[in-house]
């Protein structure tokens, strides 16, 4: 059945007013707790909107009128709910929709770009005058007509996360509760953080391709404060991927509880870390966000095509020892960062940007493409359709080596590994970073001998690219859901890295966090 404009975002409104009742949660059921009560249809925009072939015709023509050497209409609809559970009960829940089409427009590498979300024609085209009036070039010729691409099969699911009510995912969270307090008696708070989310996008490109892609996403993340005496400590653990609700399997989530209290109760017997400069093992896993953020942006070709990354004038030379070999891989089946499609409407695949410690690509949008004179790497992506696209990360990791973690352990006289991280600061390009460690181990002539806590570590991500020196054969992607931002828009991405050892890098105690989580009055 066709629902017009007022009466779909009529729904929407008292769909997010009940969502936001915890009481009312409690108790109630499953359609009367979701956002609307009809499911999304397969194409949203033709069946609720009326955005036909026809229309989006229409709009690129008014798009393109004083020419174009790019352009896209980018049609999003999403739909995402959360739910907070604590002692027992739903402490805060709500529900989101968002929608709308984002316009844009490229001649001679001027970007024109505007937004709305009244996806009626007459104020789309408003829309594709004002991205249209930046500047006059060539008259482009605007297709009357698209192709459709087939849709790709990396995430499909049976069963939308608009048909999954709140009363079952409650059963989950209590057992994630429950099973968190029955491994330690010290544990005295749990607390449970939900979300999942179903996003359709269609995406209407200058050269006649029409493309659309289903999106879902879930990501639930545990906090576990435990304590003993007067002391008092919290750790996480966290999963997702672009899943559906049988993907929360028991042994995934008695994983996810192991390790939230495990790094927990680690926190008590552990001391700070010794200061200076000194071998660093990132672990495999979560270290890859140090390989993301400090070294991966400076990968994408915007930093380097504005001169901002230290790899502007490193194509084709020695970055990194030839055991390195770093990957953005959007392909890889229901990971946080998988897209069938980037966001201008290009197959994603697999990008190597350093090969054998060689630096070979780097990421591309359509539009630095252009300008190297390379084919995109399907690598465009945005926020929503209130931005334009730019070169950005998916799944990025470092591949497998030749050595094992105990060589690695044993290689190094005194050290320490990081394991899990909390916040961090970096030069998104140059790549300055500092990065605080939660837990950690220290390492004594060549043995793991007690953990460690509140570490601070520091460099710059192309100096200490170089400095690894040996690369484990454990790579694996981080299980956590982490989310990337630049330049004001964030993403979903995956990332990891087998077990590293740095030669070489700067570590400190954080003396304030320190301070803050040894006691309590």
């Amino acid at each position: 059945m066709a629902i017009k404009r007022r009466e779909f975002l009529g729904r929407i409104a008292a769909g997010a007013a009940v969502l936001s009742v915890p009481g009312f949660l409690a108790g109630c059921s499953v359609q009367q707790a979701t956002a609307v009560a009809a499911a999304t249809p397969e194409n949203p925009f033709l069946d609720w909107f009326g955005v036909d072939q026809a229309t989006a015709a229409r709009v690129m023509s008014e798009l393109t009128a004083n020419g174009a050497d790019l352009a896209d209409l980018y049609f999003q609809h999403s739909r995402s709910n959360s739910v907070s559970f604590e002692e027992g009960s739903v402490a805060e829940a709500s529900s989101t929709i968002q929608q709308g089409v984002g316009l844009r427009v490229v001649i001679s590498g001027q970007t024109g770009y505007a937004y709305t979300e009244d996806l009626t024609l007459p104020s789309m085209l408003v829309a594709a005058r004002a991205a249209a009036a930046i500047a006059v070039g060539s008259k482009a010729v605007a297709p009357q007509s698209f192709a459709a691409k087939a849709m790709g099969e990396l995430y499909d699911t049976s069963v939308p996360w608009a048909d999954i009510g709140i009363d079952q995912k409650l059963p989950i969270l209590e057992r994630i509760e429950s099973k968190a307090k029955s491994l330690e008696p010290a544990v005295r708070k749990v607390s449970v953080h939900w979300s999942d989310g179903d996003e359709r996008v269609m995406i209407a490109t200058l050269d006649g391709n029409l493309i659309t892609d289903y999106r879902p996403m879930t990501r639930v993340t545990l906090i576990v404060t435990a304590r003993k005496g007067d002391e008092v400590q919290s750790g996480y653990a966290n999963i997702a991927a672009r899943e559906e609700f049988g993907w929360y399997t028991e042994e995934r989530l008695t994983t996810m509880v192991q390790e939230a209290v495990d790094r927990t109760m680690n926190l008590f017997d552990a001391r700070r870390p010794p200061a200076g400069e000194m071998p660093v093992i990132l672990a495999a896993g979560a270290g890859g966000i140090l390989l993301h953020e400090a070294i991966g942006h400076g990968l994408e070709a915007d930093f380097n095509r504005n001169g901002v990354s230290s790899y502007s004038d490193m194509m084709g030379k020695k970055v990194a020892e030839p055991v390195v070999t770093v990957v953005d891989q959007a392909t890889i089946p229901h990971e946080r960062g998988a897209l069938n499609y980037d966001d201008e409407g290009n197959r994603t695949g697999r990008t190597a940007m350093i090969e054998n410690g060689i630096l070979t690509s780097y990421l591309h949008d359509q539009v630095s493409a252009r300008q190297y004179g390379r084919t995109p790497t399907g690598s465009g992506r945005r926020e929503s359709y209130k931005y334009a696209p730019m070169p950005r990360m998916s799944c990025t990791f470092m591949e497998a080596g030749p050595h094992t973690k105990d060589e690695i352990v044993a290689a190094v006289d005194r050290g320490i590994i990081c394991e899990t991280y909390t916040t961090g600061q970096v030069e998104l390009g140059a790549g300055d970073f500092t990065f605080n460690v939660k837990n950690g181990w220290l390492i004594e002539r060549g043995k793991v001998t007690s953990p460690i806590k509140d570490i601070v570590i520091s460099g710059n991500g192309p100096q200490t690219l170089e400095r690894i020196t040996m690369v484990a054969s454990d790579a694996r992607l981080d299980a956590g859901g982490w989310t990337c931002g630049k330049n004001g828009q964030t993403v979903p991405v995956s990332q990891g890295i087998p077990t590293v050892l740095v030669s070489t890098m700067a570590v400190a105690a954080d003396a304030a966090r320190a301070a803050s989580s040894a006691t309590v009055a």
